[in-house]
């Protein structure tokens, strides 16, 4: 595998993982209650503790998507 092949693929995959990140930021920021009352149903959880653990499941993904898909793009680019 030469370097032009895993700089598309990092460069797909940030693509990707960043517009799946970005919808679910637009979706929790201004339709939370939809997300909310959709999730409820196979979670029962009070409102205070999803606004938790969504908060922090949109923060764990973000860290992810920085390390393990921008980070690499990145630095193939900058070596490519």
């Amino acid at each position: 595998m030469d370097i032009q092949t895993l700089t598309a693929f990092f460069m797909w995959c940030s693509i990707l993982n960043g517009g799946l990140l970005a919808l679910w930021t637009v979706f929790c920021v201004f339709a939370p209650d939809l997300v909310y009352r959709t999730q409820r149903r196979w979670f029962p959880i009070p409102r205070e503790t999803w606004d938790v653990v969504i908060y922090y499941f949109l923060g764990m993904f973000k860290i992810v998507f920085l390390v393990f898909n921008l980070v690499p793009y990145v630095a193939l680019r900058i070596i490519g």
